[in-house]
């Protein structure tokens, strides 16, 4: 005869739903606690069981030749599956995760296994939240569950999460999961070694407990057919009480569970109680397993546990195998601090519920001292903000969260009742954006300072930390080993010589920290593609709390750091979407890093992919990173490689051909087009004898596009630069009064400057030109020519604008500094609408002949 099953369903991240979890445990006294959470983890439980500060997670790192993912599975105090692992192990049960590993094609889209996933059952939500004239699902959830009594908490949960899966359509992914998890409880009942408690999630509660009702199994099916009390389904009579684990009956055994936000030191089972799991053997060098090494248990399938226990009659009861990754995928799992700001809705993607800080409070001091708590915590933070906050203020916010609470009928205020208490009391203004917490997402922008300063209050700045020995993965130790060696593992800033050999490696180190997103590391000045590189670099080193937790998630890429910072690389190039301008980026960081082998498979497909760029601009930002490389070769040791000279010559013959097909009227600027022809000019510069292009097929395309009435006006501005600063061209006197008309002027001059900004300035008549059209201009015309002429002289760097404007000066027999001219009193766009409206009334009174014409 099957065990008794009872399932709970929970939101992740939930007080009122880990209260409800430690109560059943307690209360039940289970012999196997289930919970969804990633099966392949099952024999490391003591690792998760170290004593942390939480918030953690388990992070869960995957790449193969198809695909790379990334997954976090976050806890804190208050997750129900955190309360099961701990209460569940205190209570002497055997505690399991059930669920697939977060690997599995079944999470491909799926960051966070505990994330709410609002878009299964949007409908049935929004017509619970219109029923009950709430905003959205977070204030739904706290006027059902974590605002209301504690009585008949169960059966709310039960016909909510009903209700929801009754609207939704459950994808394959879904299925596969609770068909998985399912196959784990059937286990546990069939040992009939007491009773079994299920944790999932409450979107799969209804889904598994009609699996379990249908099962063939003749020794299961009549238990779950016919359930005792605590069987499927039910859920054991709980005290009532004021809110969630805030009184002797809800609180954990083990004292120390939760009151600390620290994970207990909890006593593993006896070696020989039922279900523990057979010893690992040890990894080499006290390393630890990644989830893919553990090696299978002798005469089981990768990953199973083997039997514990023998039934009647011989057979034998085994646990559901776990999936193990394909062959030549590269899989695993880490313990890592997580932090409240990544758990809050607000501020990172979706996760259970918003606001952890206010809920931590709620689950440790009970509702009625987190609301308190909460708004001496936003009025502190306001007063040290320097934002008028007085003890009145406070007690006008106390008072209206708990009038608002009593008229939306909850026993505490809720956290939407203490967030508009705040407000209510704190902004005496118009807000420009609507509040954060009527809606779920990032906070809009103009949102108010003090609304800004109460989100953040209620998210908290808790950041998890690991105990000491806890494993970690070996890029951890072999960057910290690196940096020592190299000298940077002290904060402070660093000027390193490229051309020296020493310094040139602790570049490419900070490179590939830097490309793997690890915090502390940043690069002040250095090379930038498409111009000539600087042989200095300057970097900026900095102790960052962030720094763990970035490199145990990076060490999903890589043992070492060259190894991490290579498959980081190459998986940037795989995401680029056929964006050959993004993969050239890429490039020139794996230049920059010194990773040779990304270098060249990169620099290959390159070479295949530019002959169909169909993007001027796309093509100039290729052309510019392989130019700059192949130019360079002795700091980044591209040696003019054969394939790069390829990828020049064919980018520069797409160019030109890409450059006379483009047409149309007056228009901005294009800055990347321009850019991309600047490059095209650089490739004949540098390049065209030792890589046999055709320099005067390009001088020829360029000056037809310059005479081109159709071409754009900057695209013919950058034409006429082009080969004029290559040596040809015509006039530029004539060109530019080709180019006077006030909607053409700075578009066209835009171009100029943007090629040939040297020869512009050495030509003295030019500028002669220029100040005598744009002198003739009307207010009307100058105002129209005004902003692209603004852009257009943005490409002389500050000295040469202020010798430039020392040379109008000069023309008008006025010897001054020219910094003047640079730095006006106003702003720019209020003396442009100035003039505007001096130019209107003078035509106004013109038309109404009250001034002389």
């Amino acid at each position: 005869m099957a065990a008794p099953v009872t399932v709970v369903g929970v939101r992740h991240h939930s007080p009122a739903c880990a209260g409800l979890v430690a109560a059943t445990i307690e209360t039940l006294r289970p012999a196997y606690v289930l919970i969804e959470g990633p099966a392949d983890v099952n024999d490391r439980m003591d690792e998760l069981l170290l004593g942390h500060t939480l918030p953690v997670a388990i992070f869960t790192s995957y790449r193969d030749g198809e695909r790379t993912h990334a997954s976090w599975s976050p806890f804190c105090g208050y997750s129900p599956e955190w309360v099961a692992v701990t209460q569940g192990r205190a209570s002497g049960a055997e505690v399991r995760f059930i669920d697939l590993p977060a690997w599995h094609p079944a999470f491909a889209t799926r960051e966070n296994r505990y994330a709410d996933a609002e878009e299964r059952y949007l409908r049935a939500t929004e017509r619970l939240c219109a029923a009950f004239g709430m905003d959205n699902a977070d204030t739904l959830w706290d006027h059902l569950v974590e605002a209301a009594p504690a009585e008949g908490l169960a059966d709310r949960l039960s016909v909510y999460f009903e209700t929801l899966r009754g609207d939704s359509a459950a994808g394959a992914a879904d299925l596969e999961r609770e068909a998985y998890m399912a196959t784990w409880i059937r286990a546990a009942a069939a040992r009939d070694e007491g009773p079994v408690l299920v944790v999932c999630g409450g979107f799969h509660r209804p889904a598994l407990e009609r699996l379990l009702a249908t099962d063939d199994s003749a020794a299961a099916r009549p238990a779950m057919l016919a359930p005792p009390p605590g069987a499927v389904g039910s859920v054991p009579e709980v005290p009532a009480a004021p809110r969630g684990c805030h009184r002797p009956a809800l609180k954990p055994p083990v004292e120390a569970c939760e009151r600390n936000a620290a994970t207990p030191e909890v006593p593993a089972p006896p070696p020989k109680a039922v279900g523990s799991a057979a010893e690992v053997p040890a990894a080499p060098g006290g390393a630890a397993w990644s989830v893919s090494e553990v090696p299978a248990a002798q005469g089981g399938a990768v990953g199973s546990v083997p039997e514990v226990s023998t039934p009647p009659g011989g057979a034998v009861w085994s646990w559901p195998a776990v999936p193990a990754p394909p062959p030549g995928a590269v899989g695993s799992s880490y313990l890592v601090p997580y932090a409240f700001k990544r758990l809050d809705a607000f501020h990172g993607y979706q996760s259970g519920m918003p606001s952890p800080e206010f809920y931590q409070r709620v689950w440790d001091d009970g509702p009625e001292a987190a609301g308190r708590g909460l708004a001496e915590t936003v009025v502190t933070r306001l007063r040290r903000r320097g934002q008028p906050a007085s003890t009145a203020d406070l007690i006008a916010a106390r008072t209206m969260a708990e009038g608002l609470a009593r008229v939306r009928g909850h026993a505490y205020p809720a956290r939407a009742d203490v967030l508009d208490g705040l407000v209510s009391a704190l902004v005496g203004e118009a807000m420009e954006a609507p509040l954060p917490w009527a809606h779920r997402g990032r906070l809009a922008v103009g949102t108010h300072p003090v609304v800004v300063e109460m989100v953040a209050a209620l998210a908290g700045d808790r950041v998890g930390a690991l105990h000491p020995d806890t494993p970690q993965p070996p890029l951890v130790g072999a960057v910290t080993a690196e940096l020592t060696r190299l000298g940077l593992d002290v904060a402070g800033a660093r000027t390193l010589d490229l051309t020296d050999g020493a310094d040139r490696e602790r570049s490419r180190a900070l490179h590939r920290l830097r490309v793997l997103g690890v915090p502390g590391y940043q690069r002040i000045s250095g090379p930038k593609p498409g111009v000539d590189p600087a042989l200095t670099e300057q970097w900026r080193l900095a102790d960052d709390p962030n720094r763990l937790v970035a490199l145990i998630e990076a060490g999903g890429h890589g043992a070492t750091l060259a190894d991490a910072a290579a498959a980081a690389l190459l998986e940037r190039a795989a995401d680029a979407g056929g964006r050959a301008d993004v993969v050239a980026d890429v490039l020139f960081d794996a230049a920059l890093c010194g990773v040779a082998a990304v270098t060249g498979e990169i620099v290959a497909s390159l070479r295949r992919a530019v002959g169909g760029i169909t993007d001027l601009a796309q093509l100039g930002g290729v052309l510019a990173v392989a130019l700059g490389l192949w130019r360079h070769d002795r700091l980044f040791g591209a040696a003019r490689s054969e394939q790069l000279g390829e990828v020049i010559h064919g980018g520069v013959t797409r160019g030109l051909w890409l450059a006379e097909g483009v047409h149309g009227g007056p228009a901005p600027a294009d800055l990347a087009r321009l850019r991309a022809v600047v490059a095209i000019r650089d490739g004949l510069r540098h390049a065209a004898e030792a890589l046999d292009i055709d320099r005067a097929a390009g001088l020829a395309v360029m000056a037809r596009i310059a005479a081109d009435a159709a071409a754009p006006p900057d695209l013919r501005g950058a034409a006429f630069g082009f080969g004029w600063s290559l040596g040809g061209g015509g006039d530029p006197a004539r060109a530019v009064r080709g180019a006077a008309a006030p909607g053409v002027l700075g578009d066209w001059l835009a171009g100029l400057f943007s090629v040939a900004r040297d020869e512009a300035t050495a030509d003295g008549g030019l500028l002669d030109v220029l100040d005598g059209l744009v002198g003739a201009m009307t207010d009307g015309d100058f105002l129209i020519a005004l902003p692209a002429l603004r852009q257009a002289f943005a490409y002389f760097p500050p000295r040469e604008r202020q010798r430039l404007a020392e040379a109008v000066l000069a023309r008008r027999g006025i010897v001054e500094d020219g910094r003047a001219l640079l730095r006006l009193r106003a702003d720019p766009v209020r003396r442009a609408r100035a003039i505007e409206l001096d130019s209107y009334v003078d035509e106004l009174l013109r038309t109404e002949r009250l001034v002389a014409p």
